[in-house]
C-alpha cells in the first residue's frame, strides 16, 4: 500500500489567532512539506486544482515541477486535475513536462472536481458538465497511447494528426479517475480499467464496498487484469503525538472550512460532536495519534477489500506549518512502518 499526502495548498487565516501567511511563504511553505515528504519515505503527494482565492493551487503542475527539483523518490501527483475544464492537449503536456523532469515520477489523477467557479472562468456550460468530462477524458487516453492523433469531438476542435509533445518518460503515462460517490464514475473506470482515486471526506468509508466492487466487476467484465483495478483512497487525516492532541488541532479549521462550504450548498454548521463520530473507529476521518491512525487504516483496507493507495488531506484545517512537518514526520516514521509491517505479516501467511 502507498502512503502519501495531498494538498490544496490552501491560504486561510489561522482559525484562532486569525493570522494569514503571504502566498508567497505558503508555496515555500508547502514545497519543504514535500521535500520533507520524500524524505520520510512517503510514496506520493498530490496537489489539487482550485480557481478560488483560499487556494494557490490553480496550475498544480508548475509547483509539482518545482517540488520536482527538490525530492528524489516521492511521486508527484494531481489530486485532481479539473479536466472537464481543461484542454487535455496542455495538460498532457505539462505532465509529461513534469515527468521528464522529475525521472518518471508524474500521475494524473483526473476528475470533474466538487466545484464549480472554473466553468464560467473558461467560458464553459454546465449543463455540458459530464459529457465534458467524457469527451475529455477519452482524448486525454487517447494522446498518452499515440504521438500523431487523429480526434473528433463536440467540445474542441478536432486533432486530424498532429504530434503531440513532449513525450513522457513513462510509458503510459499514469492516470487515475478521482470520484465521489457516484455508480457511474466508478463503472466507467471499470470499464476504462483505470485505477480509481475515491474521496471519502465524511460517513463511513465501508459504504463505499459496493461501488468499489462495481468498479472491480466492470472492470474484469471488460477484460481487464485484476491487478490493474488499483483502489485509492483520499481521506481527511492528521496525525499528532497524542489522539487529544491531534482532535485539538484539526477541529478549528475543519469546523470553519466546512461550515463555509456547508452555507453554498445548504449544510448546517459542523459541530465538534458531528468531528468526533467521525473521528470513530468506522469513521471517515483519519484524525489522531499514529497506532490509533494505522489501525484504523488497516481496519478500512479490509473493508474495501484491499486498497493501493491512501492518501491524507490535511491543509483543508488550516495548520500552522510546524504542526503540518511534525504530522508528515509521523506519518512516514511512526505510521507508514506500522501499515507497511501488518501488511508483509498478511502477505506471508
Amino acid at each position: 500500500m502507498q502512503i502519501g499526502i495531498d494538498s490544496f495548498a490552501a491560504l486561510v487565516p489561522d482559525p484562532i489567532t486569525g493570522h494569514i501567511v503571504t502566498a508567497q511563504q505558503r508555496i515555500a511553505h508547502l514545497l519543504e512539506e514535500i521535500k520533507l515528504a520524500d524524505e520520510v519515505g512517503l510514496d506520493q503527494f498530490g496537489l489539487g486544482e482550485h480557481h478560488r482565492s483560499e487556494y494557490l493551487d490553480s496550475a498544480p503542475a508548475v509547483i509539482l515541477a518545482a517540488a520536482a527539483s527538490l525530492t528524489k523518490k516521492i511521486r508527484l501527483t494531481s489530486a485532481v486535475t479539473v479536466l472537464s475544464a481543461a484542454d487535455p492537449v496542455r495538460v498532457f503536456q505539462e505532465f509529461a513536462t513534469l515527468d521528464l523532469i522529475s525521472g518518471g515520477r508524474a500521475e494524473i489523477v483526473a476528475g470533474r472536481g466538487s466545484f464549480i467557479e472554473s466553468f464560467p472562468l473558461f467560458g464553459l456550460k454546465l449543463e455540458d458538465y459530464d459529457d465534458l468530462f467524457a469527451e475529455k477524458l477519452d482524448l486525454l487516453l487517447t494522446l498518452r497511447e499515440k504521438n500523431n492523433v487523429h480526434w473528433s469531438g463536440k467540445h474542441r476542435a478536432a486533432l486530424t494528426g498532429q504530434g503531440v509533445f513532449p513525450r513522457p518518460l513513462q510509458n503510459p503515462l499514469p492516470v487515475w479517475l478521482g470520484v465521489g460517490g457516484t455508480p457511474e464514475s466508478f463503472v466507467r473506470a471499470g470499464v476504462l480499467g483505470l485505477p480509481l482515486m475515491v474521496a471519502i471526506i465524511g460517513g463511513e468509508p465501508h459504504r463505499f464496498r459496493p461501488l468499489i466492487d462495481l468498479y472491480r466487476e466492470a472492470g474484469k467484465r471488460s477484460g481487464h487484469a485484476p491487478e490493474s483495478l488499483k483502489v485509492g483512497i483520499h481521506a481527511l487525516g492528521y496525525v499528532a503525538d497524542t489522539d487529544q492532541q491531534a482532535s485539538d488541532d484539526f477541529f478549528p479549521g475543519y469546523a470553519e472550512a466546512f461550515t463555509k462550504i456547508g452555507k453554498e450548498r445548504g449544510w448546517p454548521p459542523v459541530t465538534r460532536n458531528q468531528f468526533e463520530a467521525l473521528r470513530r473507529p468506522t469513521g471517515a476521518l483519519m484524525v489522531s495519534d499514529p497506532e490509533t491512525v494505522a489501525s484504523k487504516l488497516l481496519k478500512m483496507n479490509e473493508a474495501l477489500g484491499g486498497i493501493s493507495r491512501i492518501s491524507f488531506q490535511m491543509s483543508v484545517a488550516a495548520l500552522h506549518h510546524d504542526k503540518l512537518l511534525h504530522a508528515i514526520e509521523l506519518l512516514g516514521t511512526k505510521v507508514a512502518p506500522i501499515i507497511r509491517q501488518s501488511l508483509r505479516i498478511v502477505a506471508a501467511k
